[in-house]
């Protein structure tokens, strides 16, 4: 108690530097992966998929980024071995921060899409067991995150692999492909508005005080995705086909089609991923913070002040601008190459992965479950169109993160003892 009278503003100060550090790996890490396929599929440029990220990113961290967060992440630790030293969870949770930012920023430069989520929860391991005791880890947690790494992909590959070949089947294997994705977009623009609004609405908006159970959450999905299918139609309207020397099947038409689709699913799924990703930085900040303020009660949930969800927000956006780039190169271009249509079947597999994963609570990773459904679509073409060799090192690059987030949040829990006492 005394610690944290003493040292509380320090503690703070250096939360919020570490939060934000934390939130720029997400920014550069996570939210390119999410932006991938739709740079990747050239339905908008690398400018644009920042602009859109920028804007709805923002806005779903800071509209519905979290009103309460449970400090203890995901129930890794328990609460109540921390009660006699509540300094412990403040060098637990600056550990974690920054081993977890550390981490992301060394992915990110090598431009490995890995999980913001499992890097956070390899640090919480990691100090929690060696700095006290590991019985302090519930490893039933951690084994059924450990399991996300098998589930989430395999289930995101197998949705975009029939997508793309029911795409592939209507559309283009069609006599006239234009006429028939005329035809059956605005059933794929059905999907879309449904699967990213049930996304929205599950993942995002509990913290605004809209806190649907899953059944008001499907029948509000399906009105918001009749409502955009209407815009749909309307959108597709206007798209008129363009005779092309270099394309006798009118494909490119076709792609132009679905390069409508792309910019809505990026924009929507961009608001989802901000509203959740966000606790990733601002949980174990917010923790820190209800600590020193609460001078040393330990609370399992606290509310999050409105100026840390825009530090948090303000963190992916400049993560996204500064370093993001690469990882949209790896997931865009470097593990098949992506076409709108192929794109598209690839998020809204990724996003059908989410609504599955949120109503039947299985712990999943947004990067895993959008490398997995990428794959799908590549592997919908067969063996020759994937790059094996970079799928190597991202699958090894998933397994380095939870040992690499504890170990550095090891170091980092007894640096920050030895400092503070």
């Amino acid at each position: 108690m005394q610690i944290i009278a003493q040292h509380g503003e320090v503690f703070i100060i250096l939360a919020c530097l570490f939060g934000f550090f934390m939130a720029w790996g997400v920014g550069a890490n996570d939210v390119a992966n999410a932006m991938g396929t739709s740079v990747g599929s050239k339905a908008i440029t690398i400018k644009q998929a920042i602009i859109i990220a920028v804007i709805f990113e923002f806005l779903g961290a800071w509209l519905a980024g979290g009103e309460v967060t449970a400090t203890i992440r995901g129930g890794i630790l328990d609460p109540i071995l921390l009660e006699a030293h509540p300094e412990l969870l403040v060098y637990g949770m600056l550990s974690a921060l920054l081993a977890a930012g550390l981490w992301l920023m060394i992915a990110s430069s090598r431009g490995w899409p890995v999980s913001t989520t499992h890097s956070v929860v390899g640090a919480i391991v990691g100090f929690g067991a060696v700095g006290l005791g590991m019985e302090a880890v519930a490893w039933g947690s951690v084994g059924t995150i450990a399991s996300s790494w098998l589930i989430s992909p395999l289930l995101a590959g197998t949705i975009s692999f029939v997508l793309f070949k029911s795409v592939h089947h209507l559309i283009f294997e069609n006599s006239d492909p234009f006429a028939a994705a005329k035809r059956y977009v605005p059933g794929y623009v059905f999907l879309v508005g449904f699967i990213v609004s049930m996304v929205t609405l599950i993942k995002g908006l509990s913290h605004v005080g809209l806190d649907l159970s899953f059944g008001q959450s499907f029948v509000l999905s399906l009105v918001l995705g009749l409502v955009i299918t209407g815009l749909g139609i309307v959108m597709l309207r206007r798209i008129k086909y363009e005779k092309a020397a270099s394309d006798h099947f009118g494909y490119a038409n076709v792609e132009r089609v679905f390069g409508v689709l792309m910019v809505f699913t990026a924009c929507a799924m961009a608001f989802a991923h901000g509203s959740n990703d966000v606790a990733n930085a601002v949980g174990p900040l917010a923790a820190v913070i209800s600590v020193v303020q609460s001078e040393g009660m330990i609370d399992s949930a606290s509310m999050i002040p409105w100026w840390v969800l825009i530090l948090g927000g303000g963190g992916i956006v400049f993560g996204l601008v500064t370093y993001g780039h690469k990882v949209i190169a790896t997931v865009g271009t470097g593990i098949t190459e992506l076409t709108p249509s192929r794109g598209f079947a690839a998020t809204l597999a990724a996003a059908t992965t989410v609504v599955l994963a949120s109503g039947t609570g299985l712990p999943i990773s947004t990067t895993h479950t959008l490398v997995g459904a990428v794959l799908g679509v590549g592997l919908a073409r067969g063996m020759a169109a994937l790059n094996l060799r970079v799928i190597g090192t991202i699958v090894m690059s998933w397994l380095i993160t939870l040992p690499a987030g504890a170990g550095l949040a090891i170091v980092f829990f007894f640096m920050f003892k030895g400092m503070f006492g």
